[in-house]
């Protein structure tokens, strides 16, 4: 698959709104990749993941933010690779909405007592797309 500049297609942006899960790839510290399935929004440009502060992925991307995105059908993949940053407080107000609307979850929300919300921005360096392939 080859490398697209740009923002993908009006397709992709669609799928990117209705689709419900993503699977998140990640790097633990001995290198091996750490997968998983993930709820998310896609605005302005970026990926946006809600997780538990204390989560595998968010202690990977402490060590090493390179991530993967994928979207569920394999028959047509949407695959992007970027950098992802933590947000520990101040979760942009459109983005919480987001969730909400998308999946009627506050993503800030903790979802156990004691516990403490992160928020995921990835930002795509590349993606990998459907057709795309030389």
């Amino acid at each position: 698959m080859s490398d697209l500049v740009d923002e993908p297609g009006p397709d992709v942006r669609l799928r990117l709104a209705d689709e419900r899960n993503a699977w998140l790839c990640t790097v633990r510290p001995d290198g091996s990749a750490h997968i998983t399935p993930v709820w998310f929004i896609y605005r302005n440009s970026r990926w946006w993941i809600g997780s538990e502060h204390s989560s595998v992925k968010v202690r990977n991307i402490r060590k090493e933010p390179r991530v993967s995105l994928a979207l569920e059908d394999g028959r047509f993949p949407v695959v992007a690779e970027g950098d992802a940053s933590l947000i520990l407080d101040g979760f942009p107000r459109e983005v919480v909405t987001a969730f909400e609307q998308k999946y009627g979850w506050d993503v800030s929300a903790p979802t156990r007592p004691g516990s403490k919300r992160v928020l995921l921005e990835v930002h795509v360096r590349r993606w990998l797309l459907t057709g795309t392939a030389q």
